[in-house]
């Protein structure tokens, strides 16, 4: 990797210089300026990213605690832990479908076919399972497999034949709900069993009370433990490293969080499998991307094309895989959606589906433009969508209005990426 060796003397020097900080925009590592100034140095590198457009997670972490105060203000019902628990579940089906939608987008392109595919997967598992009597984790593996192999499909004929992306996949949304219509027969509707591995996919709870709390203190533990160790690793190879306070202020806030959200959950009926196996699934699929070369091959494609290829990326194999593994999410949303209403019909993947799962993971954080965001965007947009749907639900106002509103929401958002990205590049950062 090459070092730009004129401006890493202005980074030393504005950690040195705490007036020199003050009035420039160079880029400083935090945690240089927190061993220096303390306090004042995380003041300081929050008001310059600000300044730089690097807003993160913030937008929509404030807009979500707008929308949860309003809707508790108009409705007491909305915070109760049924709710709450009931929006947890309901949003893992389209959150897994945005979890892919993230891959597709740091890379600077889209996939039009997940709602077809979710679809296709849901009854790809009913018509093996109920009207051919395979056993469930056999259809459940093909099911799966089913959206990968449709994945890699749209991946081949966009990485090596060329067409572009939104037209390989608007054929593929089309052909995809001709072929779960044609799978699923006249009937149309095929009932899944309601005490069957599917079923149990949003239907389980882990009621002892130790579930939740256990997961929460295995979170916090291993939280720390790999922030402690990363950073260990970091002072033995002479780079910058999160003091120890900062750490356990982080473990605080998140044990904080944890615990919350679990005695929540056992104020209704426990801790839902659909949850544990979401946050698991964020949990690898994070490590992925910001942990490993495969991962860091994405966010180059998504920066530049053309300099990954000169770097010796494989462009056509990465982009292949990005699309196989969006079908392969968009395959397990499918099925944990067949899973909330038990059964595989018509219906599946259509509606406003396609639009949720992209505007979960735009709303989360995920730039259009690519390049930027992390699959721990798709919970924060997916929450921020279905409490606009169960708030707006609970206050007995129709779909038109719901539509109305969550187009709004991501319009902003978008708005909010393009004022950053221009803000960024006037700031010399992207």
């Amino acid at each position: 990797m090459s070092i730009d060796k004129t401006s890493a003397p202005a980074g030393r020097q504005t950690a040195e210089n705490p007036e020199a900080a003050a009035g420039s925009d160079v880029a400083v590592d935090p945690r240089l300026l927190v061993r220096e100034q303390g306090f004042a140095g995380y003041l300081g590198e929050f008001k310059r990213k600000i300044r730089a457009g690097d807003l993160g997670s913030i937008p929509v972490v404030v807009g979500l605690i707008v929308i949860w105060a309003i809707f508790a203000s108009l409705n007491s019902n909305f915070l109760t832990a049924g709710n709450l628990s009931d929006i947890s579940v309901a949003m893992v089906g389209t959150g897994m479908i945005a979890v892919g939608i993230v891959f597709v987008l740091l890379l600077g392109e889209i996939d039009l076919s997940v709602g077809s595919v979710s679809g296709v997967a849901g009854a790809t598992f009913a018509v093996l399972n109920i009207t051919h009597g395979m056993a469930e984790w056999l259809a459940l593996i093909l099911a799966i497999l089913t959206g990968a192999a449709a994945g890699a499909i749209h991946g081949f004929f966009f990485a090596r034949v060329g067409v572009p992306a939104f037209a390989v996949t608007l054929a593929g949304l089309l052909f995809w709900n001709g072929f779960m219509l044609q799978i699923l027969g006249s009937n149309g509707t095929i009932n899944l069993d309601d005490s069957g591995l599917v079923a149990k996919l949003s239907g389980y709870y882990f009621s002892d009370v130790a579930a939740a709390y256990g997961l929460a203190v295995v979170a916090v533990v291993v939280f720390f433990l790999t922030a402690f160790f990363d950073n260990r690793r970091r002072e033995a190879a002479g780079v910058p490293s999160r003091p120890l306070s900062e750490i356990i202020v982080r473990t605080v806030l998140l044990a904080v969080v944890a615990f919350a959200v679990a005695a929540v959950f056992n104020q209704y009926k426990g801790l839902p499998l659909a949850v544990v196996l979401f946050l698991a699934v964020l949990v690898i699929t994070d490590f992925v991307l910001r942990r490993t070369a495969y991962g860091r091959k994405i966010f180059a494609l998504g920066g530049s094309i053309e300099a990954s290829r000169r770097a010796g990326i494989n462009v056509a194999a990465v982009r292949i895989s990005v699309y196989a593994i969006s079908g392969t999410f968009a395959a397990i949303g499918g099925l944990f959606i067949a899973s909330k209403i038990t059964s595989a019909n018509q219906g599946a993947g259509g509606g406003d589906l396609l639009m949720n799962a992209i505007a979960a993971a735009v709303i989360g954080g995920t730039s259009l433009f690519g390049g930027r965001g992390r699959t721990w965007n798709a919970l924060l947009g997916v929450l921020v969508i279905v409490s606009i749907q169960y708030g707006l639900a609970l206050q007995g106002i129709a779909s038109p209005v719901q539509y109305m509103i969550t187009g709004g929401v991501l319009l902003a958002t978008v708005v909010i990426d393009a004022v950053t990205r221009k803000t960024q590049k006037s700031a010399g950062r992207a």
